[in-house]
């Protein structure tokens, strides 16, 4: 199979999809592997790196687009919506349910879609998200901690304080993948940490972990809103695969916290849980709110990208060669932990959070790799 690897435009992402040692699986299993020439280079990669491992490097986006299976990180953009088309497949990053536009015109193309974020193991877990979540749960905290600083726009704060004085209080919505590793750094920065979940089993599996160190709580509103008031930081990890993330913080509560405290919404890819939630970038990562300091960068990971390519092709290179050998229908009739990726194809929408979040009718998996 023909498969492109084309170079990330979206604004300051330098990830890639693919690395050299992924390209030459690839390559020894008889597939021709074409990345976009410079495809690689925020990330470390040289274009010589592809060509040692046996793919073809292209002058042009066109013909790594021109390829029968896609890889990407993120979501198609701008000039990229054109170069869909009936016959192609995409694997990648999509977040439909937050993403409209982009869903018209995967529908209006007939493009295979499948993403990545929805991907389930056979244990009920989303492998493919996880690594990015790990990532975004980690900056999170470190990111939160720079904007406590005065010189970030908060009220001067140290989050793990000194002897002597107050440390910082780290809330954090969500207890999943990226909620997880968010606890972990603040405890690890000397925070003092709570948690919110709506399970149960998982809240009792933080902690028997942390060992008490960490407070979990039943997340609910009233939860919600007594210990955002009380926060420092808020990280809001709040994942509903596929689906739009709910809003659980509104503004009227953001207005009750401390001047200066910090909130980082890192669902903000599936549409953020905070009211006033709004994309940022990493080169304009914060604003402003009701005297807090918000940050809600849509690709977090992609400040990192030299791990996060990496930690990215690990968790998709199964996949991937699974789609390559037998095809996008076989591969999913095969897996249906990969079928739960399938979002769209031949013009329709087939997973069911994001069908809802969009205001279509879900169609059958069946119905959708039916020949």
């Amino acid at each position: 199979m023909l498969i492109g690897v084309p170079r990330e435009i979206k604004a300051d992402e330098a990830r890639v999809a693919l690395t050299p040692a992924g390209a030459a699986e690839l390559v020894a299993r008889g597939h021709v592997v074409v990345v976009e020439t410079a495809a690689g280079v925020g990330s470390g990669i040289a274009d010589e790196a592809y060509a040692a491992a046996g793919a073809r490097v292209a002058p042009t986006a066109a013909e790594a687009w021109a390829a029968s299976l896609v890889l990407k990180v993120k979501e198609p953009v701008g000039p990229e919506l054109a170069l869909l088309r009936d016959d192609l497949t995409l694997f990648a990053y999509l977040h439909l349910a937050a993403a409209p536009e982009l869903a018209d015109a995967l529908l209006e193309r007939g493009t295979t879609a499948i993403a990545y974020e929805t991907v389930r193991a056979p244990d009920g877990s989303l492998p493919l998200l996880a690594p990015m979540s790990e990532v975004a749960g980690r900056l999170s905290v470190t990111q939160g901690a720079t904007l406590l600083t005065r010189a970030g726009g908060g009220g001067g704060l140290l989050l793990g304080g000194v002897p002597g004085t107050r440390s910082g209080h780290v809330v954090v919505l969500g207890g999943g993948v990226a909620g997880s590793a968010a606890v972990e750094m603040a405890v690890g920065l000397g925070a003092r940490v709570t948690v919110l979940d709506v399970s149960l089993p998982r809240l009792r599996q933080l902690d028997l972990h942390w060992a008490g160190r960490v407070q979990t709580l039943h997340s609910n509103r009233a939860t919600v809103e007594a210990s955002v008031a009380d926060a420092d930081l808020v990280i809001g990890s709040v994942l509903i695969p596929g689906a739009r993330a709910p809003k659980l913080v509104p503004s009227a509560l953001v207005e009750r916290m401390r001047e200066g405290s910090a909130l980082v919404d890192i669902a903000i890819d599936q549409g953020g849980c905070f009211e006033d939630s709004r994309p940022t970038t990493h080169t304009d990562p914060s604003y402003r709110v009701h005297g807090t300091v918000f940050a809600c960068v849509a690709n977090l990971p992609g400040a990192v990208p030299r791990t996060s390519t990496e930690a990215l092709t690990n968790a998709t290179l199964a996949s991937t060669l699974r789609l390559a050998e037998l095809g996008w229908r076989a591969a999913l009739r095969d897996d249906p932990g990969l079928a739960a990726g399938l979002n769209a194809a031949g013009g329709r929408i087939v997973h069911e959070g994001v069908a809802t979040a969009l205001g279509h009718e879900a169609v059958p998996v069946a119905t959708a790799l039916a020949p």
